[in-house]
């Protein structure tokens, strides 16, 4: 027999939700930072095996909307759970278990179970149906047995996608990714959650991809903050990039960083849309 289906990764910002992802696929599906509200975009990532091909949707963070792409991020998230086999609700295992994300869990509708992440660090003490890391992997053999086991069955192989794909999203949507992440670890307070990335230019040779693209932020000041004294923030954010790029692609790759200001993007619907469509 085979199985297939879907499985909805939600949780609060920080939870681990990509980490978990990433973990159990065992590719680079979703970019990963100490920062909250990292994911914007449901994206799936594919862990394929012999018998089993399970699809991950990996949500943005469960949080109060404050403006345009917050509440197109919780949009998201309740498209995910709609139709999907499991919801896997996790929580941060060094946090509280409070009432109020416990009321959310409560009142999610279908399949579910209850996963504390983060247990390679010292944890709270709340019921839970599994407890796991994705960083030293304890657990996550028993997390995949429960999951493969809890999908449909059939006899014939009806996979959605081919087995050596992991992820619904293109090329260029994880090189966007990739740059918002690098950008993520060095930029502090507000400016990471007023940026957003856009690939203006994407021209694939034989031998060498070239790749323009802009880093969009909400105010002038910011845009200074992004390149850095004397552009030191961008190069790093360039090489590291390219070096990701290079690595996925399998080939040389010359890139172009652009800071560009857009006022208050995050509260104007088609600029969000527009942003958030790369993949």
């Amino acid at each position: 027999m085979y199985s297939f289906g879907y499985v909805a990764v939600v949780g609060r910002p920080n939870a681990g939700k990509s980490s978990l992802v990433n973990a159990l696929v065992g590719e680079k599906v979703a970019i990963v930072s100490a920062k909250p509200q990292t994911t914007r975009d449901n994206i799936l990532g594919v862990m394929n095996g012999e018998k089993f091909q399970v699809v991950f949707v990996d949500t943005p963070g469960v949080h109060r909307s404050k403006n345009q792409l917050d509440r197109s991020m919780m949009k998201n998230v309740r498209s995910a759970i709609a139709g999907v086999d499991l919801i896997l609700y996790l929580v941060d295992g060094t946090k509280e278990f409070d009432q109020e994300e416990q009321g959310y869990f409560n009142h999610l509708q279908g399949e579910k179970v209850l996963v504390k992440t983060k247990i390679d660090k010292k944890v709270k003490d709340f019921p839970c149906d599994f407890e796991i890391s994705s960083l030293t992997g304890k657990n996550l053999e028993n997390l995949k047995e429960y999951i493969i086991k809890k999908l449909p069955k059939s006899k014939e192989k009806n996979f959605l996608f081919d087995s050596d794909e992991y992820t619904d999203k293109s090329i260029k949507f994880l090189i966007a990714e990739q740059i918002r992440e690098e950008a993520l670890k060095i930029l502090d307070q507000e400016v990471p959650h007023g940026i957003a990335i856009e690939i203006v230019k994407f021209d694939e040779k034989e031998n060498i991809v070239f790749i323009e693209a802009d880093i969009v932020c909400e105010q002038a000041r910011h845009k200074g903050i992004i390149i850095g004294k004397g552009g030191k923030n961008l190069k790093i954010i360039g090489q590291n990039t390219r070096l990701y790029a290079e690595d996925l692609l399998g080939k040389k790759v010359m890139l172009s960083l652009f800071v560009k200001v857009e006022e208050n993007w995050r509260n104007k619907p088609n600029k969000v849309k527009d942003l958030m469509s790369q993949g």
